[in-house]
């Protein structure tokens, strides 16, 4: 770690947060030095983000915060509206958790970026495309010049993240508050983005606050460590002497919730799903007046397959196919190859067929609040492919297996009338869970189903998953970019780079003597604890 400075850049004192009369956060005081990276831990709920928020100023109307607030020597409770619009994304740099959310979906990135250059330094035109792009080269996005004029939905989610982090170093903040700004990127693209920032904090003396809930990322890259749960405090310090010497039971029980354990045998040798030769292209967009360019090639030819109660791990780094190939075996995007059921072409099934046929197959998807629709009760969220699929059931029958499926998944009988917004991430996981379930499938494809969730809460939807597939006999395609949570799920699995199968095996022994100099990039990138290999 490089030397910390001593000038105080960020300073919170007692600084208390209520919704409605409701405390939130409780007299919480922190220091954020200059060149110093300060990192927020704790559970979902515990006041992390909601701080960070109110000490901006960014909260709803509805919120009373109270407390000092200083960025160097401004008094932030006494900025006007104006000055705080100066203020954010000019002095402050903000990352946050969803990107999708977070990102205009009806902006280009060229143009979203291009927004904030030119609000805080008069930027525009070709210069402002072109300090776009050297931005997006800085955060490491491969074709930097094609994806100026994509659009938030063509990007996958590590994408879009580093799309974020571009934008909050824009102008060169003096802190920045990173929101979970790693949640969606691999391991080895977590290492070089929290690298970079590490380098923007020394060359400019930039402050970082590191919300977040892996606590890996914590034990590398931050100086400090706060602790909160409930809203309290539980204690502050360096990183070295909380993780070695915690004072709080709660900080022993975070370092303690790393997922572990294997998954159920498999003793079937039947093959449920088989794929043989996958590919998907993408055409290319054509600038005007010039020749279409060659359709990019995002899943190279691959063979997988999968037994019944056996789960299948997909790895590898953003861009590299991992999703597109779900997708593909889902039929959900156009593909080249064999795609088999119980021994049933897929491929070939069109209209009505296909639909029928994927009752067998659901999907968990990896953003719980975007999966979910904001205006649906969780009772209509779970039973609405099963109305579809079944339409003679009777409201009472539909109602009965929708009170399985929330008491199947671990979530109160009480939450059925009530709506995404008010659950936590782990609990709105466990709801596209309990969707999955209820049309009784064989086989589920998880597409990052923890990665926005922390440690304890992934622990508890690993050990639900593993429970799940024990007592139904279910098949899982697990895609992740968290080799922790994937060798405690997968009994084997493929690793995918640039849209190509480099390495497949046995999950276990892949992960402890990898072949591949990308699979043992991968692993060391990870920091996996050699305990539970």
């Amino acid at each position: 770690m490089p030397e910390i400075r001593t000038e105080t850049l960020l300073r919170l004192d007692k600084l208390s947060i209520a919704f409605d009369g409701k405390p939130v956060l409780k007299e919480l005081t922190l220091e954020v030095c200059r060149g110093e990276t300060l990192a927020l831990v704790g559970e979902s709920g515990s006041g992390k983000s909601v701080s960070a928020l109110g000490a901006m100023n960014l909260l709803p109307s509805n919120a009373l915060v109270q407390g000092g607030r200083w960025l160097g020597d401004t008094d932030l409770t006494k900025l006007r509206p104006r000055d705080w619009q100066a203020l954010r994304g000019g002095r402050v740099g903000f990352v946050f958790q969803e990107p999708m959310t977070s990102l205009n979906p009806l902006h280009t990135v060229a143009k979203q970026i291009g927004e904030t250059l030119r609000l805080h330094q008069g930027i525009s035109g070709r210069e402002a495309r072109e300090r776009t792009r050297k931005l997006l080269e800085q955060v490491k996005l491969p074709r930097a010049e094609e994806l100026l004029d994509a659009w938030p939905h063509q990007l996958s989610g590590g994408q879009r993240q580093r799309v974020m982090i571009a934008m909050a170093i824009a102008n060169d903040p003096e802190l920045l508050i990173a929101d979970e700004p790693t949640t969606a990127l691999d391991v080895t693209v977590q290492q070089e983005i929290l690298a970079l920032l590490a380098e923007l904090r020394d060359r400019h003396g930039m402050g970082m606050l590191f919300i977040t809930h892996d606590l890996n990322l914590v034990r590398r890259h931050a100086d400090r460590v706060c602790v909160l749960y409930d809203g309290h405090e539980q204690e502050t310090g360096p990183v070295d002497e909380v993780f070695v010497s915690p004072r709080s039971a709660y900080t022993r029980t975070l370092l303690d919730a790393e997922p572990r354990g294997r998954p159920v045998a498999v003793t079937s040798s039947k093959r449920l799903l088989e794929a043989r030769g996958i590919t998907v292209s993408f055409q290319r967009p054509r600038r005007l007046f010039a020749k279409r360019p060659p359709a990019f090639e995002a899943v190279k030819p691959i063979d997988l397959h999968l037994a019944p109660g056996e789960t299948l791990g997909i790895v590898g780094e953003s861009g590299s196919g991992k999703t597109t190939l779900a997708m593909a075996l889902l039929r959900l995007v156009e593909s080249r190859g064999e795609i088999e059921l119980d021994g049933e072409r897929l491929d070939q099934l069109t209209g009505n067929a296909l639909r029928k046929r994927r009752r067998r197959i659901q999907v968990v998807f990896q953003d719980p609040y975007g999966s979910l629709s904001p205006r649906m009760p969780v009772s209509d969220i779970i039973s609405e492919g099963l109305r579809f699929h079944y339409p003679a059931l009777t409201e009472e029958q539909v109602a009965e297996r929708v009170r399985a499926a929330i008491q199947e998944v671990g979530l109160p009988a009480d939450c059925a009338s009530r709506y995404p917004h008010e659950f936590s991430g782990g609990q709105r996981q466990r709801i596209a869970v309990a969707r999955a379930l209820i049309l009784e499938p064989a086989l589920v494809v998880l597409d990052e189903p923890t990665s926005a969730l922390d440690r304890t809460v992934q622990k508890q939807l690993v050990e639900l998953l593993r429970a799940l597939q024990a007592r139904r006999g279910l098949s899982f395609l697990f895609i992740s970019h968290d080799l922790a949570v994937v060798r405690a799920m997968a009994h084997r699995v493929l690793v995918l780079k640039d849209g190509a199968l480099v390495e497949q095996g046995e999950c276990q022994a892949l992960l402890a003597k990898p072949a591949n100099v990308y699979t043992r990039a991968l692993v060391k990138a990870a920091g996996l604890n050699p305990e539970f290999l």
